[in-house]
């Protein structure tokens, strides 16, 4: 069964801005104020910057395959099925752990309202929840998606009274002096922060099941990143125009003390429910995001296959929402989360450079069919700049939890080894690249024909009869030069007997109509075409000459050439037809992709998967 899209432009926002607010903005100002003074702003500022290069490497990646599973589903057909294990695993982990640590987070900041609550009762409360998110999740994915654009909604208009109301009331002199510290500790800083912008790309991971993800993806993400980012750093501006820097240094929950400042116990109390509404938001979509990851693993033969089962009667994922929930449930009973969340941020880290790489090796292979949307600007210094950053940040992190990291990274191989060697025989684009540099063909079409399925769905294709007739003509790749009228007489003896023609009496119909007008339409195409006696005949030839078809009757050879004959009675499909044609080859890019297609193969794809208006009928 097939993932229903129910998600729209709104809900690929608010996933993206809810699992982006929460610890990031209500608890971790404080502990990176102490590290840098009133420069925690300008950490912010920077960590925005640099998750611009994974942003927009994600939003190329997820328009031309939007399919469930993210980070996994990029990494594994982009660097093979032993990355895309480590990727799986990493994502779902580390994105698990941070909702299940989000869900703590209500207990937390529910002291604040009733400062009797025990750490028992906290974990009680943060179960709760957990099983509430993991059921509206089985139930229907709309029903998860309406319920985060809700809580966003709320949480984001909290945010913004809390913002406009301190703005008046911040005093200047708190931001000096703004760098206190030593300066090199403000790279740190940003490492620290790094992670509040890591929920942004998460709605990558639920892209099959968003509604014209060609738009829906990236504008949602890059609408999620301006919001998120203006109200990290506002907050944060006037959060420490609020407070004394002892205050705020000490202070584990920043936005409810400065809340505090401007409108007493009533303030502090509604931003104890905002922090309560981001916690609950980036549990919920950290939930729907995260169990995308063992469906799509499964998918592909790296994990069990009941993992990618679909329940019939809601059509969501349940064996691997239901596992995801109660691994989330026995992280928050059973595990001492502080070192985990930070080697899970670290494993985050490590995932945007697997991305970044990813990126490269799709843009590099040249596959044809891969046709992304969106393209990511400044290729490749864009990559390049990211990789050096997050390698910086990754140096920042400690030793402990770079040593934890690569001991999960080596579970993973050892997991691969075991279970998914021999399982999975797909050949990954990074093959692609191989085969350009070494000249053989050693990668087959199976990555191209998977992503020729993925850019139907994508662009919700509907074949058509021109379509159909496509699938089955007779397609010839002619790698020497040749003059029209061998080029006829080729055409001729193929057509003839599918029609029931004399091939000579075919050849002298096309000498006929070339002498009427040249049927050379521009520079390197031309389309022959001729009528002929009988009823309900018609038959499309499709050729490729690299070296190039000489007409005599123009100064240009051409190297596309689409054949139509067809009876009397055919006339109006006729018409269709060229006309279907015509808005094929108007692509600007059409010559050159159809001279490097490597195969009959990738020339018929860049047919069928063209942007034209296919009707019914035709």
């Amino acid at each position: 069964m097939k993932l229903k899209k129910e998600l729209g432009l709104l809900d690929v926002f608010c996933v993206a801005s809810g699992a982006m607010i929460s610890s990031g903005l209500f608890i971790l100002p404080g502990l990176v104020y102490a590290k840098v003074g009133p420069a925690v702003i300008l950490a912010y500022i920077i960590a925005g910057i640099l998750i611009l290069p994974v942003l927009f490497a994600k939003s190329e990646l997820a328009t031309a395959m939007p399919k469930a599973g993210g980070d996994y589903f990029f990494i594994e057909r982009s660097m093979g099925s032993t990355a895309g294990t480590i990727g799986g695993f990493a994502s779902w982990f580390s994105l698990s752990l941070k909702s299940a640590f989000s869900l703590l987070g209500i207990g937390v900041f529910a002291t604040l309202i009733n400062p009797s609550i025990t750490e028992g009762q906290i974990k009680f409360i943060a179960v709760l929840c957990c099983i509430f998110f993991t059921v509206i999740n089985l139930v229907s994915v709309k029903v998860a998606g309406r319920f985060q654009v809700l809580l966003v909604i709320l949480l984001i208009v909290l945010l913004v009274v809390y913002i406009m109301r301190g703005f008046v009331s911040v005093d200047v002199h708190r931001y000096s002096p703004f760098m206190p510290y030593d300066k090199s500790a403000l790279f740190g800083a940003c490492g620290l922060v790094f992670i509040s912008f890591g929920g942004l790309t998460k709605a990558a991971s639920i892209a099959e099941e968003i509604k014209n993800p060609t738009k829906n993806i990236p504008y949602g993400m890059i609408l999620a990143f301006v919001t998120v980012f203006f109200l990290y750093a506002a907050a944060i501006f006037v959060t420490v125009g609020l407070l004394d820097s002892g205050e705020l240094a000490h202070s584990l929950t920043p936005i409810s003390a400065g809340s505090y400042k401007l409108l007493g116990a009533a303030g502090s109390t509604a931003m104890a429910l905002a922090a309560i509404f981001s916690f609950i938001s980036t549990a919920n979509a950290g939930i729907l995001a995260a169990s995308r990851f063992p469906m799509a693993m499964s998918r592909d033969q790296l994990l069990p296959d009941f993992f990618a089962k679909i329940n019939k009667r809601f059509n969501t994922p349940h064996f691997s929402i239901i596992f995801t929930g109660l691994f989330m449930t026995a992280t928050i009973l059973f595990l001492d989360l502080e070192g985990l969340v930070k080697v899970a941020s670290t494993m985050q880290i490590v995932l945007f450079l697997f991305v970044l790489i990813a990126g490269i090796v799709m843009r590099e292979s040249r596959i044809l069919n891969y046709k992304p949307a969106f393209t990511a600007p400044l290729y490749p210094w864009l990559y390049i700049a990211g990789m050096i950053s997050y390698l910086f940040l990754l140096s920042s992190m400690g030793k402990l939890a770079i040593l934890s990291t690569v001991g999960f990274l080596l579970i993973s191989v050892l997991w691969h080894k075991l279970y998914v060697e021999g399982r999975s025989e797909r050949k990954s684009a990074l093959i692609h690249i191989v085969e350009r540099i070494s000249a053989k063909e050693i990668a087959g079409d199976s990555l191209n024909i998977e992503l020729r399925e993925i850019l139907k769905q994508r662009d919700e294709i509907v074949a058509d009869r021109f379509d159909k007739l496509v699938k089955k003509c007779e397609l010839l790749d002619i790698s020497k030069p040749i003059t029209l009228m061998e080029f006829f007489s080729v055409v001729a003896d193929r057509l003839a007997g599918r029609l029931g023609l004399d091939a000579e009496q075919l050849f002298d119909s096309f000498i006929m109509r070339e002498k009427e007008s040249t049927t050379v339409i521009r520079p390197g195409l031309a389309i022959p075409h001729v009528i002929i006696e009988g009823k309900h005949k018609f038959e499309l030839l499709i050729a490729r000459c690299t070296a190039g078809i000489d007409s005599e009757e123009t100064l240009t050879p051409f190297y596309a050439a689409f054949v139509l004959i067809g009876s009397r009675d055919e006339r109006n499909f006729h018409l269709r037809a060229l006309s279907a044609i015509a808005q094929i080859a108007q692509d600007p890019d059409f010559d050159k992709i159809w001279l490097h297609a490597k195969n009959i193969e990738e020339l018929r794809d860049i047919i069928l998967l063209s942007k034209r208006r296919r009707e019914k009928g035709l």
